[in-house]
């Protein structure tokens, strides 16, 4: 099975916080079970390849949308509490 997961952000500076964010889940998988996450300019691409059990496909790649959910939610968090100072002193 395989699948590459696109995510589109409005910079590269977004796309680069979030594929680092995610990047730790490219590290030691199980056997038959590759993770492959770049940044292409805007863009964060995640290849997966699984050569097991269709379960572990599928929690691979709710795992890393979760993982990128939240790394979108902690940068919106910091840039309203950057506003925030920014506005208040």
């Amino acid at each position: 099975m395989q699948a590459t997961i696109t995510l589109e952000y409005p910079d590269a500076k977004t796309a680069n916080a979030v594929a680092k964010a995610v990047s730790p889940d490219n590290l030691n998988t199980p056997t038959g079970l590759k993770v492959n996450t770049v940044r292409d300019n805007c863009k964060v691409v995640t290849d997966i390849t699984c050569e097991g059990k269709l379960a572990t496909f599928t929690a691979t790649i709710d795992d890393l949308l979760f993982s990128a959910l939240t790394a979108e939610k902690t940068l919106q968090a910091i840039r309203q509490q950057k506003q925030t100072r920014t506005i208040n002193p």
